[in-house]
């Protein structure tokens, strides 16, 4: 059977971006992502979807932990860092505020809330790897509801990597 395009689908989807950051083997790297999301409650677990194609994937298959970044609506030039740079020619950390979780994962200091998770699994679904996340460490709570950034803000942004 042939496959359907799910783009007529996808298109109207307008949903928040992220940015996940790594370190692994002395390396860190980070990348803009839109696919994600938060798949079990009890126990809490959020996956996030890195391409095959981009440095951090690379980083993140000798990781033991991840970290997810939300953004506020006002922090387009973070995701244009981390969405249309790539770490194979750029060193993004030394462009931004960040300092290391517990375990070592870099934290953006620009970031509205974060999560550091744990790699329980790892799922290939095609040019996509999903990294199943345990919360190890987590953001104070935020004070105020945040606007936050979104797909629709970052479309334009030229990816340091096709997907």
């Amino acid at each position: 059977m042939a496959e359907t395009e799910l783009d007529p689908f996808a298109d109207i989807l307008d949903g928040p971006v992220y940015v996940v950051t790594v370190a692994a083997a002395g390396e860190r790297s980070g990348c803009l992502v839109g696919f994600a999301s938060q798949c079990s409650i009890r126990p809490p677990r959020f996956a996030v979807w890195l391409s095959k194609l981009n440095h951090t994937f690379r980083v993140a298959q000798d990781a033991s932990h991840l970290a997810v970044h939300v953004l506020d609506h006002g922090e387009g030039p973070l995701a244009e860092l981390f969405g249309g740079e790539t770490g194979d020619r750029v060193d993004k950390f030394a462009r931004v505020d960040w300092r290391p979780s517990t375990d070592g994962t870099p934290l953006l200091a620009g970031a509205r809330a974060w999560f550091v998770g744990r790699v329980e699994t790892r799922v290939d679904a095609g040019d996509h790897v999903g990294f199943v996340l345990a919360p190890t460490e987590v953001s104070p709570p935020v004070p105020t509801p945040p606007t936050l950034l979104r797909y629709g803000d970052v479309k334009d942004i030229d990816p340091g990597h096709p997907a």
